[in-house]
């Protein structure tokens, strides 16, 4: 490996926890282990611990401190957010509208529940990967009883205009639900202003621990328990709390709060630098996503004429680690069904490469990256009888 380098660029699968995070939730382990449902103060200490992370997490979200439900992490918000709606409101109807660039949290849990007979509309997005406000009016009918599309793409980083969303859902009586976990921590979210009724988020998306995240119910929904046992997070998810998992969450979301507007601004400019020299300096790309409206820390690009499998394999072996879309998805053989949704033919979107930058990331960083993925696409294309055509033809 050159340098020994070790260049992380796949913050959107995971981040690694603060060390400040860490030290909040290690007495938790050890001296102050007590079950929060238990009556002896020893316990009781940790009930109340409980409580005020709910306070801090809600205030991050304009929400109130009832309204925020600890889970195992952003899949299980998304699951209990879409079933729990589902079966609760199918008196009024058995129609959802999502998006076809959804994570397949959400796309599988709408295929499950197609299966037990409700029907769902899949948006089409335009080629920056962003829903069509005219197509999703069109989408609502009488018997529309859910509305969920994510904040922002995992993938291609694309924003969604959610207020926009949230007041059209308001206006026609619809319950509206975001997957915000790529956008929680990296964006301000106000749920009041966008109208959000329910929301999901998971802290190791944001430097916090791997297990455990969040779902945001706005108060007078009458979503039903989604796990069965016991009484915990006001009867509605069973389960001793995971205590320590909650401290380090409320220590991340207090720290991605605190430096939000610096550490927003940095991934920016390490993110537009990147995407400046790889459209300048490497021939037949494209950016994927919207330019402007997007994550900060979101570069997702495609190279035509090579497999970005061993793109990946070639940058790795450079000490740098990416992605080709999403963590829950590497291994699949099939392209991104967010690229194809954005339009890309599949040979194009299989030669995508995704960059997710941390604040810990430097430009200096940027430059040895883009270095490498100049030298890889020029051998890899060397050896592509298509690309070898391709330079026939237009010569």
């Amino acid at each position: 490996m050159e340098d020994n380098r070790f260049i992380y660029l796949d913050h959107a699968a995971t981040t690694a926890a603060r060390p400040e995070v860490v030290e909040a939730m290690l007495p938790y382990f050890t001296e102050k282990f007590g079950n929060p449902s238990s009556v002896y103060k020893f316990s009781q200490n940790n009930k109340a611990v409980i409580t005020e992370c709910r306070e801090s997490i809600a205030k991050s979200l304009n929400a109130k401190g009832n309204e925020i439900y600890f889970t195992a992490g952003g899949t299980e918000s998304d699951n209990w957010a879409l079933k729990a709606a589902a079966e609760a409101y199918e008196s009024k109807g058995k129609h959802i509208i999502t998006t076809k660039i959804e994570h397949h949290a959400i796309l599988h849990t709408a295929q499950y529940l197609e299966s037990k007979g409700y029907e769902v509309t899949y948006l089409d997005v335009d080629e920056n990967g962003i829903v069509k406000l005219d197509q999703l009016k069109q989408a609502i009918r009488p018997d529309t009883i859910l509305i969920s599309v994510m904040f922002a793409n995992n993938e291609i980083g694309t924003v969604e205009p959610i207020k926009e969303i949230g007041e059209i859902a308001k206006e026609k009586g619809i319950i509206f639900h975001t997957d915000a976990v790529q956008v929680f921590g990296q964006l301000p979210i106000d749920v009041e202003e966008c109208h959000i009724d329910m929301l999901s988020a998971s802290g190791h998306k944001l430097n916090g621990p791997k297990g455990i995240g969040f779902l945001y119910i706005r108060t007078g929904l009458k979503l039903r328990s989604f796990v069965h046992g016991g009484g915990q997070e006001r009867s509605r998810r069973a389960g001793t709390e995971n205590v320590t998992g909650i401290v380090g969450l409320a220590k991340a979301v207090e720290i991605a709060m605190a430096t939000m507007e610096e550490r927003s601004r940095k991934e920016c400019a390490m993110r537009d630098h990147l995407i400046e020299r790889i459209l300048t300096e490497v021939p037949y790309c494209r950016l994927n996503g919207h330019r402007t409206s997007r994550l900060p820390n979101n570069v997702n690009i495609s190279f035509q004429f090579i497999e970005g499998e061993s793109l990946l394999i070639m940058l790795d072996m450079a000490g740098i680690c990416a992605s080709s879309g999403s963590a829950c998805t590497s291994g699949s053989l099939d392209p991104s069904h967010v690229l194809l949704a954005i339009g890309l033919p599949h040979e194009i979107a299989h030669g995508s490469l995704r960059m997710t930058l941390g604040e810990e990331n430097t430009m200096e960083e940027m430059d040895y990256v883009v270095d490498h993925i100049k030298e890889i696409v020029e051998r890899l294309r060397a050896m592509s009888p298509l690309y070898e055509d391709f330079v026939k033809k237009n010569q």
